[in-house]
């Protein structure tokens, strides 16, 4: 675990020092906090999602962040223009495939997305997860169902199957791309009850992953670093009001040693 512990620290401070340029189709429940939440951690974030300029944008772009959670048709086709222009960049695609499994909708667009793109990561809490390769699986709106453990037989077969490390976050996260599997440790009980923070990792998950060409260092990275400022945060806050900004505040103020000494990764 001490070489994910350095990765953490030397990716932290590759995007505090490169900024990269973030692309989010995202939804418009968190596209503020989201934005705030990338600019925290020092990358740099674009909300860009007509379908006339997503080629052209995403050519810039460090990452490309797909968030399905106020979905329409035309955005789903936004998504499949800007996630092929990608490809072809070799620029990783971060997919969260909010309430997948949920209507027969995102359940859809999230298999088309994975069909004619190569997505490099996908996060979503343990039933979106499940809903991508279990026609019978349900989630509860975008809440979870299952657990994480439930989840993770099904994650390391469905990472082998489509050829992308998938990240399930919980009380306990999960990073497996079918071969290696890490869980971390980090985060607070007060992070499910604000909405966006599950996006906003996904977003994060994208600026690791903008500086790190390994999905799995850079996306249990991510998490150990976006989970260590909950749990700053939570220990300032007296509820989910108060922990928003002080998330933001302590995005932006993790020292690479304070990150160093609160990782906590977990052999898989």
């Amino acid at each position: 675990m001490d070489d994910l512990v350095r990765r953490a620290v030397e990716n932290l401070e590759k995007v505090r020092a490169r900024r990269p340029l973030i692309h989010n189709i995202t939804n418009f429940v968190v596209m503020n906090f989201t934005a705030n939440a990338l600019l925290a951690s020092g990358a740099s974030p674009v909300m860009a999602h007509a379908e006339g300029e997503v080629e052209e944008m995403v050519n810039f772009a460090g990452a490309l962040v797909l968030n399905i959670g106020t979905l329409t048709d035309t955005w789903i086709d936004s998504m499949i223009k800007a996630g092929q222009q990608a490809n072809k960049n070799m620029t990783p695609i971060i997919l969260d495939p909010v309430g997948a499994g949920a209507t027969r909708m995102r359940t859809a667009a999230t298999r088309r997305i994975l069909h004619e793109t190569s997505v490099k990561v996908i996060r979503g809490n343990s039933s979106e997860i499940l809903a991508l390769r279990d026609e019978g699986s349900k989630t509860k709106g975008v809440d979870a169902v299952h657990t994480v453990d439930q989840a993770k037989d099904t994650a390391i077969i469905l990472a082998q199957e489509i050829g992308s490390t998938l990240a399930i976050t919980g009380a306990i996260d999960l990073v497996t791309d079918g071969q290696r599997t890490v869980k971390i440790g980090n985060g607070h009980p007060l992070m499910p009850s604000v909405t966006g923070t599950g996006c906003a990792a996904t977003a994060i998950i994208g600026a690791f992953n903008a500086v790190d060409s390994d999905p799995v260092t850079a996306t249990a990275t991510a998490l150990a670093y976006y989970g260590l400022a909950g749990e700053i945060a939570g220990n300032r806050s007296s509820g989910p009001g108060s922990f928003v900004p002080a998330l933001m505040d302590a995005l932006y103020s993790i020292k690479l040693g304070e990150l160093e000494r609160g990782c906590k990764f977990i052999e898989g």
